[in-house]
């Protein structure tokens, strides 16, 4: 029977471990179990990069092992080749699946799961095998400030009072906490409280001057009764979050001009958004940060959170896992530049160990950096211009737009022809309108016509054919035909009114305007986004020609 193989605890590195809070007395019994008989079921490590192995899961079991026996145990290790990202997914899951986990833990599980997910919920979801209504409801969760959510996990409090100061202010959470838990007042009081301090106006986001004499207003409804709030609360709800949301997308939708994504951030989002940094541990590099700024992950939030409501974080990067692998390749290469090599992995112990381990540590390989978001709109604009750039170069030579046409059918792209554009080349030449159709009409009108205008109606078709090509066939077409298209296209508002400022700073590095602009570069980009474009198409002694951006290249 085979062995199973084995680590030293000493070699073993702890990460941070999704469960947070363990009970002292079932940590006891454990401990008690292994010190006894040992480990039986093997944690799951992963390799590192300098050779040494990082837990995945089992950290009650290494726990109670290092307490029950110290740093030399060999405990039982399944070894995954995975990386970071892969790794925290896994304890997340291999978590979240056992039994005893507080609501906090799976709450910030779960936000966390939600982040390596790219924000889908309903993935999420599927992966924890809940419903969404649950998910929804643990997310909400992570507006509690750090100390409810530690007194839930440590059972002080119960699920309902986490769920009602979730909607508070964080600071307000924690004035409430100490007599919640000293009085131990139940849920149903702790409601009646909050719904007396909810729905501030003097923390309103929207404009207020309708409140003034609305009878929902409790400062209105002090000058009538003797005894009131007296506060400025607003008693109608619904009329006051409606008035948040349109605030919320208002703002958000002022943003749009200046970067590629904006999104209203909720409880629950805390892990699908990280600040964009270029140095420190948490820094993508320089030239990678250039190129994030047009990325169509990089953007703005817009809080929607209680205690930053309407408050907005620009430089945002909604790709938490490509960021992380973005930090770990510019790590990665100033350690490998200031270290020497890491020694040998520790063996294994075990029969498996004597086992040769050749498999390489899994590696993601990192994605291109964008230079400017591939929205719809910038796809539908640069194929346009192929089209129009390799019409035009094709229309100009009727042999070589023979030789195309022939290229067209052979590879089985005679269906690619378009027809209302043939038809408006046919109209063009001859001043006749031939109807969908009608071969007998088309034969009778093309037998009519001279030599000349037929070669011209041949080399049309080419054209056609040109206009309806799939874009992958119109891509080839046009490496084949070595198409340049500085001879078709330089810098133009249509262009910059597709893209968001923070895409036309990364534009102006590619053409050289930032260089030519100089100190005045900042200046530009504090203007709104129709004086950027005029500032950026205006650049006193710049040479446009030649210059294009790579996002249009094929």
């Amino acid at each position: 029977m085979q062995q199973q193989p084995t680590l030293a605890l000493k070699h073993i590195t702890v990460s941070t471990n999704p469960r947070t809070y363990f009970d002292a007395a079932e940590m006891e019994e454990l401990t008690a179990s292994v010190r006894e008989k040992g480990v039986i079921q093997p944690v799951i490590v992963r390799t590192l990069a300098d050779g040494g192995y990082a837990l995945v899961a089992g950290g009650r079991r290494f726990r109670a092992a290092m307490t029950a026996h110290g740093e030399d145990y060999e405990i039982p290790v399944v070894v995954k080749e995975i990386d970071e990202t892969e790794a925290k997914q896994l304890a997340i899951i291999e978590n979240i699946q056992r039994a005893d986990m507080s609501p906090a833990e799976e709450a910030i599980a779960a936000a966390e799961q939600v982040g390596l997910c790219k924000g889908d919920r309903d993935e999420v979801a599927r992966i924890f095998g809940w419903s969404r209504v649950t998910l929804d409801k643990r997310l909400a969760l992570m507006n509690c400030s750090p100390n409810v959510l530690e007194s839930l996990s440590t059972r002080q409090i119960l699920l309902g009072h986490a769920e009602l100061l979730a909607a508070l202010p964080k600071e307000t959470q924690d004035k409430l906490l100490p007599v919640i838990i000293k009085e131990g007042k139940p849920v149903a009081e702790v409601k009646k409280t909050i719904e007396q301090v909810s729905c501030s106006l003097s923390a309103a986001i929207f404009d207020k001057t309708d409140c003034a004499g609305c009878p929902h207003n409790s400062s209105t409804q002090g000058e009538m009764f003797g005894e009131s709030i007296g506060t400025g609360n607003c008693t109608n709800r619904t009329c006051y979050n409606e008035k948040t949301e349109k605030q919320l997308e208002s703002v958000a939708s002022s943003l749009r001009d200046e970067y590629p994504v904006v999104r209203i951030v909720r409880a629950g989002d805390n892990h699908t958004r990280i600040q964009l940094a270029v140095e420190g541990p948490k820094g993508v590099g320089e030239e990678q940060a250039k190129a994030c700024h047009a990325c169509q992950n990089y953007g703005a939030a817009v809080s929607g959170l209680p205690d930053s409501i309407g408050n907005v974080y620009k430089g945002q990067c909604f790709d938490t896992v490509c960021n992380m692998r973005m930090v770990a390749t510019r790590l990665q290469a100033e350690k490998a530049v200031a270290e020497p090599k890491a020694g040998a992995k520790p063996a294994l112990a075990g029969k498996a160990a004597g086992k040769s381990n050749t498999a390489a540590p899994s590696t993601t390989s990192n994605p291109p950096a964008t230079v400017v978001a591939e929205s719809d709109r910038i796809k539908s604009y640069r194929v346009a211009l192929w089209r129009k750039a390799l019409r035009r170069e094709v229309g100009a030579d009727p042999a070589l737009a023979q030789r195309y046409l022939v290229s067209i059918a052979l590879a089985g792209q005679a269906r690619c022809v378009d027809d209302s554009t043939l038809s408006a080349i046919w109209e063009k030449l001859t001043e006749e309108k031939i109807a969908s159709g009608d071969v007998a009409k088309a034969a009778t009108a093309v037998g009519a016509v001279d030599d000349g205008k037929l070669a011209h109606a041949v080399t049309g078709i080419t054209v056609a054919a040109i206009q309806g090509l799939d874009v992958h066939h119109l891509i080839s077409l046009c490496r084949h035909h070595r198409l340049d298209l500085n001879r078709h296209w330089k810098l133009c508002k249509e262009f910059l009114e597709l893209i968001t400022k923070s895409e036309m700073m990364v534009v102006a590095d590619e053409l050289g305007i930032r260089a030519a602009l100089g100190d005045d570069f900042k200046k530009v980009f504090g203007k709104s986004k129709a004086e950027v474009i005029d500032a950026l198409l205006d650049v006193k002694g710049f040479d446009y020609a030649g210059k294009i951006p790579n996002v249009l290249k094929f």
